[in-house]
């Protein structure tokens, strides 16, 4: 279920993409905050946070849970990552510059998430949550399944 052809590509994008968000915001795009979100774009799938702080170089000092979680907070905020919550994990958003509502197909067998964009599924659901007099604050929908490489390992 993959969906980028150049790994080291996508995390010069996203890391790019993070550094002109933050400027423009007027936001410290700080040096944790920068390995956390290298980290949620190297693992190339859904990552937990237990494991971001597992793999973070130990020349940041004194990284705790808390700090971890921050940075994700600032991210999630930013709309630099999604969580996953389901998974309990993160994932890049794969479009920054267009913070918007997505969804995404989590693949039980092999645990890859791939985000999609369809504003008319989005909407829906909104409709459906005005029509009952519920206003969403964020609509982040995760469909489990098969992806088509699991699928053919049957």
């Amino acid at each position: 279920m993959h969906n980028c052809h150049t790994h080291n590509a996508c995390i010069e994008t996203a890391l790019e993409a993070a550094v002109v968000i933050c400027d423009d915001g007027g936001l410290r795009f700080t040096k944790l905050r920068r390995a956390v979100l290298e980290l949620v774009w190297t693992s190339h799938g859904p990552i937990k946070a237990y494991d971001i702080l597992d793999q973070l170089d130990s020349s940041i000092a004194s990284v705790t849970p808390p700090t971890v979680y921050r940075a994700l907070d600032f991210l999630l905020e930013n709309g630099l990552v999604h969580k996953l919550s389901s998974l309990n994990a993160y994932v890049g958003c794969s479009h920054p510059h267009r913070h918007h509502e997505c969804y995404f197909l989590i693949c039980t067998g092999c645990g890859e998430a791939m985000e999609c964009c369809n504003s008319g599924l989005v909407d829906a659901v909104a409709l459906t949550g005005r029509q009952n007099n519920f206003k969403p604050k964020s609509i982040t929908l995760e469909i489990t399944g098969e992806c088509g490489d699991c699928q053919g390992r049957h």
